[in-house]
């Protein structure tokens, strides 16, 4: 199965429901789900403003010399280039969506961003998503909502309305983690990771920000040596209500591991990979959580990510 994963991407569009069912019954947190870092970073463009929350002196560069401080600031932000929908085909199971009001733009026009504002909306972004998830019964995603730039509690309960709205029964409330044959048998496929406090105590749908690692490393040597440390000091805090943690243990963000997109730094991923496999204890009853990474359609990482839930049955 992971022979086929490999040569033929375009399959791990239903890898949930291709894993063995002794996986259907762990809870997610038991799972590897490989994710994207900055989703929607796809749809930058130098048509685009930088972000109100950037130093002063570089959004003004940006208005004075946009074409060279525009193209400067997108080789730093764009870290995808494939489009949700295209990352959901290829096995990407957790959204990183940083959202924001832009300013000057209408008063219900939300956008995502990272430096530089996206040219997407976020409402028909979920969209999007919500109609792919209609051709994939039983895929379940993470969305994970989070670094909000002049949101106002106002915008807030527009954007959960908005969630609610479109995805409706899809939704899984939060409490006691689920497994994924649960989440099946209530038709539910979205999880919505919200990292405002306020928000997450009026809606039960919502789950408190999920806890990660910033490495911000190119290096993979440098990447395991820094996990290595944080793994020492134990592992990141549980944010949620009444201690229930959506990743249980651990997330892994691998920041910049495939920015260049080299030969060198893809050839790095085989041995991050061994690394977190080697973090699987051998009762076999938790593997790694959240992966989540740069051009994630480059090399083979999204399918290195859901192999390692096969060490779980080999454990």
């Amino acid at each position: 199965v992971i022979g086929v994963m490999a040569s033929s991407p375009h399959l791990n569009s239903d890898w949930m429901s291709m894993l063995c069912p002794q996986l259907w019954d762990l809870p997610l947190h038991h799972l590897s789900i490989p994710g994207s870092r900055d989703t929607m970073t796809y749809c930058l463009s130098r048509k685009s403003p930088i972000s109100h929350s950037e130093s002063r002196l570089l959004q003004v560069l940006g208005k004075v010399l946009p074409c060279v401080t525009l193209p400067m600031v997108l080789r730093w932000s764009i870290t995808q280039t494939l489009d949700v929908t295209e990352q959901l085909d290829a096995g990407v199971r957790y959204l990183d969506l940083c959202i924001a009001h832009m300013p000057g733009g209408s008063e219900k026009n939300l956008h995502f961003v990272h430096k530089v504002y996206s040219t997407a909306l976020v409402e028909d972004t979920l969209t999007d998503i919500s109609e792919w998830l209609q051709k994939h019964p039983q895929e379940v995603i993470i969305l994970a909502c989070r670094h909000f730039e002049d949101m106002t509690p106002h915008l807030h309960e527009y954007l959960v309305t908005c969630i609610q709205n479109i995805f409706g029964d899809m939704l899984c409330p939060r409490g006691e983690v689920p497994t994924l044959r649960q989440l099946w048998a209530r038709g539910q496929q979205v999880l919505v990771s919200y990292e405002h406090e306020g928000s997450v105590r009026r809606h039960r749908e919502l789950w408190p920000g999920v806890p990660c690692w910033w490495a911000d490393q190119v290096n993979t040597k440098a990447l395991i040596s820094y996990l290595e440390r944080m793994k020492s000091c134990g592992r990141p805090g549980g944010l949620f209500a009444a201690g229930v943690n959506l990743t249980g243990h651990l997330t892994y963000v691998l920041a910049h591991l495939s920015r260049s997109l080299s030969q060198v730094t893809l050839a790095g991923l085989p041995m991050l990979t061994a690394w977190v496999r080697e973090q699987c204890p051998g009762s076999g009853s938790r593997c790694t959580n959240i992966i989540a990474g740069d051009f994630v359609g480059a090399g083979s990482f999204v399918c290195d990510v859901i192999a390692l839930n096969w060490k779980l049955l080999r454990s």
